[in-house]
Protein backbone atom coordinates (compact mmCIF):
# COMPACT_ATOMS: atom_id res chain seq x y z
CA UNK A 1 0.00 0.00 0.00
CA UNK A 2 1.11 3.19 -0.84
CA UNK A 3 2.12 5.69 2.08
CA UNK A 4 0.44 8.97 2.11
CA UNK A 5 2.23 12.29 3.40
CA UNK A 6 1.50 12.20 7.00
CA UNK A 7 -0.26 15.39 8.93
CA UNK A 8 1.85 16.83 11.63
CA UNK A 9 0.42 16.00 15.03
CA UNK A 10 -1.34 18.91 16.49
CA UNK A 11 -0.18 17.78 19.70
CA UNK A 12 3.23 17.43 19.24
CA UNK A 13 5.63 19.46 21.26
CA UNK A 14 7.57 22.17 19.75
CA UNK A 15 11.39 20.82 19.49
CA UNK A 16 12.98 24.08 20.79
CA UNK A 17 16.43 22.65 20.28
CA UNK A 18 16.10 24.10 16.93
CA UNK A 19 17.16 27.11 17.66
CA UNK A 20 20.49 25.03 18.92
CA UNK A 21 20.76 23.67 15.66
CA UNK A 22 20.42 26.87 13.99
CA UNK A 23 22.98 28.78 15.74
CA UNK A 24 26.51 27.09 14.63
CA UNK A 25 24.90 28.53 10.66
CA UNK A 26 24.90 32.15 12.50
CA UNK A 27 28.43 32.07 13.81
CA UNK A 28 29.63 31.83 10.11
CA UNK A 29 29.43 35.50 10.42
CA UNK A 30 30.42 36.57 13.59
CA UNK A 31 31.61 39.95 12.39
CA UNK A 32 28.51 41.00 10.84
CA UNK A 33 25.91 39.51 13.48
CA UNK A 34 28.40 41.79 15.95
CA UNK A 35 27.93 44.90 14.16
CA UNK A 36 23.89 43.88 14.09
CA UNK A 37 24.04 44.04 17.59
CA UNK A 38 25.72 47.28 17.81
CA UNK A 39 23.93 48.66 16.17
CA UNK A 40 20.50 47.19 17.89
CA UNK A 41 21.62 48.68 21.40
CA UNK A 42 22.35 51.65 19.33
CA UNK A 43 18.44 51.54 18.10
CA UNK A 44 16.92 50.81 21.50
CA UNK A 45 18.59 53.54 23.47
CA UNK A 46 17.42 56.04 21.12
CA UNK A 47 14.23 54.89 21.84
CA UNK A 48 14.24 55.04 25.41
CA UNK A 49 15.70 58.79 25.11
CA UNK A 50 12.72 59.82 23.04
CA UNK A 51 10.02 60.11 26.14
CA UNK A 52 13.07 62.14 27.62
CA UNK A 53 13.56 64.53 24.62
CA UNK A 54 9.54 64.62 24.13
CA UNK A 55 9.27 65.89 27.95
CA UNK A 56 11.35 68.34 27.98
CA UNK A 57 10.39 69.87 25.27
CA UNK A 58 6.57 69.96 26.58
CA UNK A 59 7.89 71.52 29.65
CA UNK A 60 9.80 74.08 28.02
CA UNK A 61 6.77 75.12 25.98
CA UNK A 62 4.77 75.39 29.23
CA UNK A 63 7.09 77.95 31.15
CA UNK A 64 5.39 80.82 29.19
CA UNK A 65 6.71 83.23 31.91
CA UNK A 66 10.33 83.28 30.60
CA UNK A 67 11.87 85.06 28.37
CA UNK A 68 10.35 85.51 24.61
CA UNK A 69 13.91 84.66 23.09
CA UNK A 70 14.76 81.45 25.81
CA UNK A 71 11.23 80.61 25.17
CA UNK A 72 11.53 79.77 21.92
CA UNK A 73 15.31 78.75 21.84
CA UNK A 74 15.06 76.08 23.80
CA UNK A 75 11.98 74.11 22.09
CA UNK A 76 13.55 74.84 19.00
CA UNK A 77 16.73 72.99 20.09
CA UNK A 78 14.19 70.31 21.75
CA UNK A 79 12.57 69.85 18.41
CA UNK A 80 15.67 68.99 16.42
CA UNK A 81 17.28 66.96 18.86
CA UNK A 82 13.55 64.93 18.92
CA UNK A 83 13.73 64.34 15.24
CA UNK A 84 17.93 63.47 15.20
CA UNK A 85 17.00 60.67 18.00
CA UNK A 86 14.22 59.32 16.27
CA UNK A 87 15.90 59.39 13.10
CA UNK A 88 18.85 57.55 14.63
CA UNK A 89 16.39 54.87 16.13
CA UNK A 90 15.16 54.07 12.17
CA UNK A 91 18.63 54.49 11.01
CA UNK A 92 20.16 51.97 13.29
CA UNK A 93 17.34 49.74 12.99
CA UNK A 94 17.91 50.03 8.80
CA UNK A 95 21.74 49.29 9.90
CA UNK A 96 20.53 45.88 11.93
CA UNK A 97 18.39 44.93 9.49
CA UNK A 98 20.60 45.21 6.30
CA UNK A 99 23.77 43.98 8.24
CA UNK A 100 21.63 40.87 9.20
CA UNK A 101 20.19 40.26 6.49
CA UNK A 102 22.74 38.74 4.60
CA UNK A 103 22.84 36.12 7.32
CA UNK A 104 19.45 35.15 7.29
CA UNK A 105 20.12 34.54 3.47
CA UNK A 106 23.28 32.16 3.50
CA UNK A 107 22.25 30.23 6.77
CA UNK A 108 18.65 29.70 4.77
CA UNK A 109 21.23 28.30 1.36
CA UNK A 110 23.28 26.24 3.73
CA UNK A 111 20.15 24.42 5.21
CA UNK A 112 18.05 24.32 2.00
CA UNK A 113 21.09 22.71 0.43
CA UNK A 114 21.31 20.42 3.54
CA UNK A 115 18.18 19.44 3.02
CA UNK A 116 18.38 18.71 -0.40
CA UNK A 117 21.50 16.98 -0.52
CA UNK A 118 20.46 14.37 2.66
CA UNK A 119 17.46 14.03 0.79
CA UNK A 120 19.31 12.42 -2.44
CA UNK A 121 21.08 10.47 0.19
CA UNK A 122 18.02 8.31 1.23
CA UNK A 123 17.06 5.28 -0.33
CA UNK A 124 14.99 4.24 -2.77
CA UNK A 125 11.99 3.01 0.00
CA UNK A 126 11.75 6.81 0.94
CA UNK A 127 11.40 8.31 -2.42
CA UNK A 128 8.87 5.42 -3.32
CA UNK A 129 6.84 6.35 -0.12
CA UNK A 130 7.16 10.20 0.16
CA UNK A 131 4.64 12.66 -1.71
CA UNK A 132 6.45 15.18 -3.42
CA UNK A 133 3.70 17.98 -3.01
CA UNK A 134 3.84 17.72 0.54
CA UNK A 135 7.47 17.14 0.89
CA UNK A 136 7.85 20.60 -0.52
CA UNK A 137 5.70 22.43 0.90
CA UNK A 138 7.74 20.99 4.16
CA UNK A 139 10.56 22.40 3.15
CA UNK A 140 9.07 25.89 1.37
CA UNK A 141 7.49 26.27 5.04
CA UNK A 142 10.55 25.18 6.54
CA UNK A 143 13.33 27.94 5.00
CA UNK A 144 10.30 30.79 5.83
CA UNK A 145 10.16 29.90 9.27
CA UNK A 146 14.01 30.04 9.59
CA UNK A 147 13.65 33.57 7.41
CA UNK A 148 11.26 34.94 10.34
CA UNK A 149 12.71 32.90 13.34
CA UNK A 150 16.04 34.24 12.37
CA UNK A 151 15.17 38.25 11.74
CA UNK A 152 12.53 38.46 14.53
CA UNK A 153 13.44 35.84 17.20
CA UNK A 154 17.01 36.51 17.47
CA UNK A 155 17.13 39.96 16.93
CA UNK A 156 13.68 41.35 18.71
CA UNK A 157 12.93 39.13 21.82
CA UNK A 158 15.96 39.83 23.68
CA UNK A 159 15.78 43.43 23.07
CA UNK A 160 12.16 43.77 23.44
CA UNK A 161 12.61 42.52 27.05
CA UNK A 162 15.65 44.39 27.90
CA UNK A 163 13.69 47.28 26.42
CA UNK A 164 10.33 46.83 28.94
CA UNK A 165 12.99 46.41 31.73
CA UNK A 166 15.01 49.34 31.07
CA UNK A 167 11.11 51.37 31.35
CA UNK A 168 9.62 49.77 34.02
CA UNK A 169 13.52 50.77 35.69
CA UNK A 170 12.73 54.30 34.98
CA UNK A 171 8.99 54.67 35.72
CA UNK A 172 9.96 53.12 39.15
CA UNK A 173 12.90 55.66 40.20
CA UNK A 174 11.45 58.42 38.99
CA UNK A 175 7.87 58.19 39.72
CA UNK A 176 7.44 55.82 42.46
CA UNK A 177 6.58 51.93 42.68
CA UNK A 178 2.71 52.60 41.72
CA UNK A 179 3.97 52.68 38.02
CA UNK A 180 6.32 50.08 38.43
CA UNK A 181 3.33 47.57 39.63
CA UNK A 182 0.44 48.56 37.20
CA UNK A 183 3.77 48.09 34.15
CA UNK A 184 4.90 44.62 35.73
CA UNK A 185 1.37 43.34 36.40
CA UNK A 186 0.06 44.40 32.41
CA UNK A 187 3.50 42.73 31.27
CA UNK A 188 3.22 39.50 32.91
CA UNK A 189 -0.65 39.01 32.49
CA UNK A 190 -0.07 40.06 28.73
CA UNK A 191 2.73 37.58 28.31
CA UNK A 192 1.07 34.58 30.30
CA UNK A 193 -1.89 35.46 28.44
CA UNK A 194 -0.11 35.26 24.78
CA UNK A 195 1.72 32.26 25.74
CA UNK A 196 -1.13 30.09 27.37
CA UNK A 197 -3.17 31.46 24.27
CA UNK A 198 -0.90 30.80 21.37
CA UNK A 199 -0.18 27.32 22.88
CA UNK A 200 -4.00 26.22 22.74
CA UNK A 201 -3.91 27.60 19.26
CA UNK A 202 -0.69 26.36 17.53
CA UNK A 203 -2.68 22.48 17.34
CA UNK A 204 -5.00 24.96 14.61
CA UNK A 205 -1.76 25.85 12.68
CA UNK A 206 -0.59 22.61 12.20
CA UNK A 207 -4.14 21.10 11.45
CA UNK A 208 -4.13 24.31 8.83
CA UNK A 209 -0.47 23.31 7.65
CA UNK A 210 -1.50 19.97 7.18
CA UNK A 211 -4.46 20.68 5.46
CA UNK A 212 -2.24 22.78 2.86
CA UNK A 213 0.13 20.06 2.51
CA UNK A 214 -2.47 17.55 1.67
CA UNK A 215 -4.24 19.77 -0.77
CA UNK A 216 -1.10 20.98 -2.43
CA UNK A 217 -0.28 16.96 -2.82
CA UNK A 218 -3.72 16.19 -4.35
CA UNK A 219 -3.00 19.26 -7.02
CA UNK A 220 0.71 17.96 -7.90
CA UNK A 221 -0.24 14.23 -7.87
CA UNK A 222 -3.41 14.84 -10.44
CA UNK A 223 -1.69 17.36 -12.73
CA UNK A 224 1.60 14.58 -12.94
CA UNK A 225 -0.99 12.24 -13.68
CA UNK A 226 -2.57 14.28 -16.09
CA UNK A 227 -2.61 11.48 -19.42
CA UNK A 228 -4.34 8.56 -16.74
CA UNK A 229 -7.33 11.31 -15.81
CA UNK A 230 -7.94 11.30 -19.28
CA UNK A 231 -7.48 8.12 -20.13
CA UNK A 232 -10.46 7.39 -18.13
CA UNK A 233 -12.42 10.41 -18.20
CA UNK A 234 -11.80 11.30 -14.11
CA UNK A 235 -11.94 14.94 -14.61
CA UNK A 236 -14.83 15.22 -12.52
CA UNK A 237 -13.52 12.47 -9.72
CA UNK A 238 -10.25 14.69 -9.63
CA UNK A 239 -11.99 17.63 -8.99
CA UNK A 240 -14.54 16.45 -6.12
CA UNK A 241 -11.13 14.98 -4.30
CA UNK A 242 -9.27 18.12 -4.68
CA UNK A 243 -12.43 20.00 -3.06
CA UNK A 244 -12.90 17.89 -0.26
CA UNK A 245 -8.94 18.62 0.47
CA UNK A 246 -9.98 22.15 -0.17
CA UNK A 247 -12.89 21.65 1.78
CA UNK A 248 -10.64 20.74 5.13
CA UNK A 249 -8.14 23.25 4.63
CA UNK A 250 -11.05 25.64 4.44
CA UNK A 251 -12.52 24.25 8.24
CA UNK A 252 -8.93 23.88 9.45
CA UNK A 253 -8.28 27.92 8.35
CA UNK A 254 -11.62 28.86 10.09
CA UNK A 255 -10.80 27.37 13.15
CA UNK A 256 -7.30 29.10 12.82
CA UNK A 257 -8.72 32.49 12.81
CA UNK A 258 -11.63 32.34 15.35
CA UNK A 259 -8.79 31.34 17.18
CA UNK A 260 -6.65 34.10 16.24
CA UNK A 261 -9.56 36.18 17.00
CA UNK A 262 -9.81 35.31 21.13
CA UNK A 263 -6.44 35.82 21.69
CA UNK A 264 -6.42 39.12 19.99
CA UNK A 265 -9.29 40.42 21.81
CA UNK A 266 -7.43 39.09 24.92
CA UNK A 267 -4.34 40.73 24.15
CA UNK A 268 -6.18 44.28 23.23
CA UNK A 269 -8.41 44.18 26.61
CA UNK A 270 -5.22 43.86 28.53
CA UNK A 271 -3.81 46.71 26.75
CA UNK A 272 -6.71 49.03 27.27
CA UNK A 273 -6.80 47.87 30.98
CA UNK A 274 -3.41 48.71 31.64
CA UNK A 275 -2.68 52.22 29.75
CA UNK A 276 -6.38 53.52 31.54
CA UNK A 277 -4.94 53.00 34.46
CA UNK A 278 -1.47 54.28 34.39
CA UNK A 279 -3.33 57.44 32.24
CA UNK A 280 -5.34 57.75 35.22
CA UNK A 281 -2.91 57.94 38.18
CA UNK A 282 -0.43 60.50 35.72
CA UNK A 283 -4.03 62.12 34.90
CA UNK A 284 -4.58 62.40 39.02
CA UNK A 285 -0.74 63.76 40.05
CA UNK A 286 -0.76 66.51 37.39
CA UNK A 287 -4.02 67.42 39.17
CA UNK A 288 -2.40 67.10 42.34
CA UNK A 289 1.04 69.33 40.92
CA UNK A 290 3.03 66.11 41.67
CA UNK A 291 3.97 65.43 38.23
CA UNK A 292 4.38 68.37 35.48
CA UNK A 293 2.81 68.13 31.78
CA UNK A 294 5.66 66.91 30.68
CA UNK A 295 6.07 64.08 32.72
CA UNK A 296 2.58 63.25 32.02
CA UNK A 297 3.47 63.25 28.07
CA UNK A 298 6.86 61.33 29.09
CA UNK A 299 4.79 58.38 30.69
CA UNK A 300 2.56 58.50 27.88
CA UNK A 301 5.02 58.20 25.54
CA UNK A 302 6.97 55.29 27.55
CA UNK A 303 3.47 53.41 28.01
CA UNK A 304 2.51 53.87 23.70
CA UNK A 305 6.45 52.58 23.72
CA UNK A 306 6.07 49.75 26.37
CA UNK A 307 2.79 48.58 24.83
CA UNK A 308 3.93 48.39 20.53
CA UNK A 309 6.65 46.12 21.28
CA UNK A 310 4.61 44.07 23.91
CA UNK A 311 2.16 43.64 21.06
CA UNK A 312 4.69 42.91 18.73
CA UNK A 313 6.09 40.57 21.43
CA UNK A 314 2.42 38.49 21.15
CA UNK A 315 2.91 38.34 17.09
CA UNK A 316 6.36 37.08 17.46
CA UNK A 317 5.28 34.57 19.63
CA UNK A 318 2.57 33.34 18.02
CA UNK A 319 4.61 33.36 14.70
CA UNK A 320 7.44 32.04 16.41
CA UNK A 321 5.54 28.91 17.51
CA UNK A 322 4.56 28.04 13.71
CA UNK A 323 7.90 28.96 12.69
CA UNK A 324 9.48 26.28 15.08
CA UNK A 325 6.68 23.77 14.27
CA UNK A 326 7.52 24.34 10.18
CA UNK A 327 11.27 24.11 11.19
CA UNK A 328 10.81 21.23 13.21
CA UNK A 329 9.14 19.43 9.93
CA UNK A 330 11.93 20.36 7.81
CA UNK A 331 14.37 19.28 10.50
CA UNK A 332 12.52 16.11 11.09
CA UNK A 333 13.38 15.10 7.16
CA UNK A 334 17.01 15.04 8.41
CA UNK A 335 16.41 12.87 10.88
CA UNK A 336 15.23 9.99 8.46
CA UNK A 337 18.45 7.79 8.13
CA UNK A 338 18.89 6.09 4.27
CA UNK A 339 18.75 2.09 5.14
CA UNK A 340 21.63 2.08 2.06
CA UNK A 341 24.91 3.37 3.97
CA UNK A 342 28.31 3.20 3.23
CA UNK A 343 30.95 1.38 5.82
CA UNK A 344 33.15 3.85 7.54
CA UNK A 345 36.23 4.54 5.51
CA UNK A 346 34.86 3.07 2.37
CA UNK A 347 37.13 1.95 -0.54
CA UNK A 348 37.11 2.83 -4.05
CA UNK A 349 36.01 0.48 -6.09
CA UNK A 350 39.10 -0.61 -8.25
CA UNK A 351 37.66 -2.05 -11.60
CA UNK A 352 40.03 -4.43 -13.81
CA UNK A 353 38.15 -6.15 -15.76
CA UNK A 354 34.25 -5.72 -14.57
CA UNK A 355 33.14 -9.26 -13.46
CA UNK A 356 30.26 -9.62 -11.87
CA UNK A 357 28.93 -12.01 -9.30
CA UNK A 358 25.84 -12.75 -7.20
CA UNK A 359 26.84 -15.28 -4.20
CA UNK A 360 24.08 -16.49 -2.36
CA UNK A 361 21.83 -13.20 -2.79
CA UNK A 362 18.29 -13.33 -1.09
CA UNK A 363 16.50 -10.08 -0.68
CA UNK A 364 12.90 -9.37 0.50
CA UNK A 365 10.98 -6.27 0.88
CA UNK A 366 8.41 -7.46 3.57
CA UNK A 367 9.72 -10.69 5.34
CA UNK A 368 6.38 -12.25 4.43
CA UNK A 369 7.58 -12.05 0.83
CA UNK A 370 10.98 -13.24 -0.16
CA UNK A 371 11.57 -11.84 -3.74
CA UNK A 372 15.17 -13.49 -4.56
CA UNK A 373 15.98 -16.77 -2.82
CA UNK A 374 19.83 -17.92 -2.97
CA UNK A 375 20.66 -16.27 -6.23
CA UNK A 376 24.25 -17.40 -7.75
CA UNK A 377 25.33 -16.61 -10.88
CA UNK A 378 28.36 -14.83 -11.84
CA UNK A 379 28.95 -12.29 -15.02
CA UNK A 380 32.69 -12.54 -16.46
CA UNK A 381 34.61 -9.92 -17.87
CA UNK A 382 33.19 -8.32 -21.16
CA UNK A 383 30.23 -10.74 -21.23
CA UNK A 384 26.75 -10.27 -22.47
CA UNK A 385 24.36 -12.00 -19.45
CA UNK A 386 20.53 -11.92 -19.95
CA UNK A 387 17.97 -12.33 -17.19
CA UNK A 388 14.54 -13.52 -18.03
CA UNK A 389 11.40 -15.14 -16.17
CA UNK A 390 8.01 -14.04 -15.73
CA UNK A 391 7.04 -10.86 -14.29
CA UNK A 392 7.53 -10.82 -10.52
CA UNK A 393 10.33 -13.63 -11.09
CA UNK A 394 12.73 -10.28 -9.07
CA UNK A 395 14.73 -9.81 -12.48
CA UNK A 396 14.42 -6.05 -11.83
CA UNK A 397 15.59 -6.36 -8.33
CA UNK A 398 18.83 -7.70 -9.02
CA UNK A 399 19.42 -4.54 -10.89
CA UNK A 400 18.78 -2.65 -7.86
CA UNK A 401 20.37 -4.82 -5.57
CA UNK A 402 23.56 -4.31 -7.84
CA UNK A 403 23.37 -0.36 -8.07
CA UNK A 404 22.70 -0.82 -4.34
CA UNK A 405 19.23 0.97 -3.97
CA UNK A 406 19.02 -1.96 -1.75
CA UNK A 407 20.78 -4.38 0.08
CA UNK A 408 20.94 -8.19 0.04
CA UNK A 409 19.43 -9.45 3.21
CA UNK A 410 22.02 -12.41 2.77
CA UNK A 411 24.84 -13.32 0.38
CA UNK A 412 27.50 -11.25 -1.74
CA UNK A 413 27.52 -9.05 -4.48
CA UNK A 414 31.43 -8.37 -6.02
CA UNK A 415 32.77 -6.89 -8.47
CA UNK A 416 36.06 -7.77 -9.76
CA UNK A 417 35.93 -9.98 -6.37
CA UNK A 418 35.03 -6.66 -4.32
CA UNK A 419 32.03 -6.74 -2.48
CA UNK A 420 30.01 -3.69 -3.36
CA UNK A 421 28.81 -3.36 0.05
CA UNK A 422 32.48 -2.05 1.32
CA UNK A 423 32.80 0.25 -1.89
CA UNK A 424 31.82 3.98 -1.65
CA UNK A 425 28.34 4.40 -3.39
CA UNK A 426 29.69 7.30 -5.61
CA UNK A 427 32.53 4.85 -6.89
CA UNK A 428 29.98 1.61 -7.57
CA UNK A 429 27.36 4.49 -9.28
CA UNK A 430 30.25 5.50 -11.16
CA UNK A 431 31.12 2.23 -12.77
CA UNK A 432 27.80 1.16 -13.49
CA UNK A 433 25.18 2.63 -16.72
CA UNK A 434 21.31 1.48 -16.36
CA UNK A 435 19.05 1.92 -18.91
CA UNK A 436 15.66 1.71 -17.30
CA UNK A 437 12.84 0.33 -18.10
CA UNK A 438 10.83 3.41 -17.03
CA UNK A 439 12.79 6.57 -18.26
CA UNK A 440 12.25 9.86 -16.44
CA UNK A 441 13.60 12.85 -17.86
CA UNK A 442 14.02 16.26 -16.80
CA UNK A 443 11.59 19.31 -18.48
CA UNK A 444 14.81 19.94 -20.75
CA UNK A 445 16.00 19.70 -23.75
CA UNK A 446 17.09 16.61 -25.20
CA UNK A 447 20.31 18.03 -25.48
CA UNK A 448 20.90 18.38 -21.71
CA UNK A 449 18.74 15.55 -20.98
CA UNK A 450 21.51 13.43 -23.06
CA UNK A 451 24.29 15.73 -21.16
CA UNK A 452 22.95 14.45 -18.01
CA UNK A 453 25.05 11.25 -18.44
CA UNK A 454 28.35 13.24 -18.26
CA UNK A 455 27.64 16.96 -17.19
CA UNK A 456 31.26 18.04 -18.42
CA UNK A 457 30.39 16.12 -21.55
CA UNK A 458 31.16 18.29 -25.01
CA UNK A 459 28.67 19.03 -27.96
CA UNK A 460 30.59 16.59 -30.02
CA UNK A 461 29.95 13.99 -27.45
CA UNK A 462 27.02 14.15 -27.19
CA UNK A 463 26.59 14.22 -31.22
CA UNK A 464 28.45 10.58 -30.68
CA UNK A 465 25.93 9.10 -28.65
CA UNK A 466 22.97 10.57 -30.52
CA UNK A 467 23.95 9.06 -33.28
CA UNK A 468 25.02 5.72 -31.67
CA UNK A 469 21.67 5.38 -30.36
CA UNK A 470 19.99 6.35 -33.72
CA UNK A 471 18.55 9.35 -32.41
CA UNK A 472 19.98 11.58 -35.25
CA UNK A 473 16.92 11.00 -37.61
CA UNK A 474 14.49 11.66 -35.23
CA UNK A 475 16.11 14.84 -34.04
CA UNK A 476 16.93 16.00 -37.29
CA UNK A 477 12.70 15.91 -37.60
CA UNK A 478 12.19 18.68 -34.65
CA UNK A 479 11.93 22.27 -35.53
CA UNK A 480 13.81 23.07 -32.46
CA UNK A 481 16.74 19.92 -33.32
CA UNK A 482 18.49 19.10 -29.81
CA UNK A 483 17.39 22.06 -28.33
CA UNK A 484 13.40 20.72 -28.07
CA UNK A 485 11.89 20.68 -24.68
CA UNK A 486 10.89 17.05 -23.54
CA UNK A 487 8.41 18.40 -21.15
CA UNK A 488 7.94 17.29 -17.35
CA UNK A 489 9.02 13.80 -17.25
CA UNK A 490 9.40 13.73 -20.93
CA UNK A 491 5.50 13.63 -21.72
CA UNK A 492 6.34 15.23 -24.90
CA UNK A 493 8.22 12.24 -26.28
CA UNK A 494 7.25 8.67 -27.09
CA UNK A 495 8.30 5.67 -25.04
CA UNK A 496 10.68 4.52 -27.61
CA UNK A 497 12.23 7.95 -28.18
CA UNK A 498 12.39 8.79 -24.32
CA UNK A 499 14.46 4.91 -24.40
CA UNK A 500 16.77 6.07 -27.08
CA UNK A 501 17.50 9.21 -24.99
CA UNK A 502 18.32 6.81 -21.97
CA UNK A 503 20.63 4.84 -24.19
CA UNK A 504 22.14 7.96 -25.43
CA UNK A 505 22.69 9.62 -21.87
CA UNK A 506 24.23 6.09 -20.83
CA UNK A 507 26.55 5.85 -23.88
CA UNK A 508 27.77 9.37 -23.07
CA UNK A 509 28.84 7.76 -19.11
CA UNK A 510 30.61 5.03 -20.75
CA UNK A 511 30.67 2.98 -17.43
CA UNK A 512 32.70 -0.35 -17.72
CA UNK A 513 29.23 -2.03 -16.57
CA UNK A 514 26.40 -1.99 -18.52
CA UNK A 515 22.75 -2.75 -17.42
CA UNK A 516 19.51 -2.59 -19.78
CA UNK A 517 16.21 -3.11 -17.39
CA UNK A 518 14.17 -3.96 -20.68
CA UNK A 519 15.17 -1.32 -22.53
CA UNK A 520 13.34 -2.11 -25.85
CA UNK A 521 10.36 -3.20 -24.33
CA UNK A 522 8.71 0.25 -25.80
CA UNK A 523 10.05 0.19 -29.67
CA UNK A 524 8.85 -1.31 -32.57
CA UNK A 525 10.57 -3.86 -34.49
CA UNK A 526 12.74 -1.47 -36.61
CA UNK A 527 14.10 0.80 -34.13
CA UNK A 528 14.29 -2.51 -31.84
CA UNK A 529 16.69 -3.75 -34.26
CA UNK A 530 18.56 -0.38 -34.44
CA UNK A 531 19.03 -0.31 -30.91
CA UNK A 532 19.84 -3.46 -30.77
CA UNK A 533 22.94 -3.01 -33.27
CA UNK A 534 23.59 0.25 -31.09
CA UNK A 535 23.45 -2.03 -27.84
CA UNK A 536 26.13 -4.57 -29.43
CA UNK A 537 28.28 -2.03 -30.46
CA UNK A 538 28.51 -0.56 -26.96
CA UNK A 539 28.77 -3.32 -25.47
CA UNK A 540 31.66 -4.46 -26.93
CA UNK A 541 34.61 -5.15 -24.32
CA UNK A 542 32.13 -4.13 -21.78
CA UNK A 543 30.47 -6.13 -19.26
CA UNK A 544 26.43 -6.49 -19.42
CA UNK A 545 23.61 -7.64 -17.77
CA UNK A 546 20.42 -7.28 -19.89
CA UNK A 547 17.08 -7.86 -17.94
CA UNK A 548 14.90 -9.01 -21.14
CA UNK A 549 11.26 -9.50 -21.50
CA UNK A 550 11.49 -10.09 -25.38
CA UNK A 551 13.58 -13.59 -25.58
CA UNK A 552 14.47 -12.35 -29.46
CA UNK A 553 16.66 -9.70 -28.29
CA UNK A 554 19.00 -12.00 -25.93
CA UNK A 555 19.28 -14.61 -28.14
CA UNK A 556 23.53 -13.65 -29.00
CA UNK A 557 23.93 -13.39 -24.57
CA UNK A 558 26.97 -15.08 -23.55
CA UNK A 559 24.48 -16.67 -20.86
CA UNK A 560 20.99 -16.50 -19.90
CA UNK A 561 19.65 -16.96 -16.49
CA UNK A 562 16.11 -17.80 -16.15
CA UNK A 563 14.34 -17.08 -12.90
CA UNK A 564 11.51 -18.47 -11.48
CA UNK A 565 9.60 -17.51 -8.16
CA UNK A 566 13.18 -15.95 -7.16
CA UNK A 567 15.00 -18.51 -8.08
CA UNK A 568 17.70 -19.67 -10.91
CA UNK A 569 15.93 -22.31 -12.77
CA UNK A 570 18.20 -22.34 -15.63
CA UNK A 571 21.40 -21.18 -16.92
CA UNK A 572 22.98 -21.24 -20.72
CA UNK A 573 23.25 -20.20 -23.77
CA UNK A 574 20.09 -19.68 -26.31
CA UNK A 575 20.56 -23.01 -28.25
CA UNK A 576 21.19 -25.26 -24.43
CA UNK A 577 18.16 -23.70 -23.30
CA UNK A 578 16.35 -24.76 -25.64
CA UNK A 579 17.59 -27.92 -26.07
CA UNK A 580 16.73 -28.21 -22.74
CA UNK A 581 12.94 -28.44 -23.28
CA UNK A 582 12.30 -26.77 -20.22
CA UNK A 583 10.94 -23.33 -18.72
CA UNK A 584 13.06 -21.35 -21.38
CA UNK A 585 11.93 -23.49 -24.09
CA UNK A 586 8.36 -22.87 -24.06
CA UNK A 587 8.68 -18.91 -23.09
CA UNK A 588 10.34 -19.49 -26.28
CA UNK A 589 7.64 -20.98 -28.21
CA UNK A 590 4.62 -19.17 -26.66
CA UNK A 591 6.75 -15.80 -27.97
CA UNK A 592 7.07 -17.27 -31.73
CA UNK A 593 3.46 -17.92 -31.60
CA UNK A 594 2.75 -14.50 -30.36
CA UNK A 595 4.64 -12.78 -32.97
Amino acid sequence: MRHRHAPTDPNAKINWAVIKMLWPYMLEFKRRVGLAVLCLMLAKVASVVLPFVLKHLVDAMDRSAQPLVETLALPLGLVLAYGLVRFSNVLFGEFRDTLFGRVTERVIRRIGLRVFEHLHRLDLDFHLNRRTGGLSRDIERGTSGINFLLRFMVFNIVPIVLELLMVVGVLFYNYGWPFAVITLLSVTAYVAYSVVATEWRTRYVREANAADSTTNTRAVDSLLNYETVKYFGNEQFEADRYDSSLAAWEQAKRKNRLSLFTLNVGQALIIAIAMTSMMGLAAWQVTQQAMTLGDFVLINAFMMQLFMPLNFLGFVYREMKGSLANIDEMFGLLTKQPKVVEVEQAATLNIIDGAVSFNDVSFHYHPDRPILKGISFSVAPGQKVAVVGESGAGKSTLMKLLFRFYDANSGEICIDEQPIAKVSLASLRAAIGIVPQDTVLFNDSILENIRYGRPDASDEEVAEAIKLAHLSTFIAQLPQGWDTTVGERGLKLSGGEKQRVAIARTILKRPPILVFDEATSSLDSQSEQAILSAMANVTKGHTSLVIAHRLSTIQDADKIIVLQQGEVAEQGTHQQLLAANGIYSRMWQIQQQEE
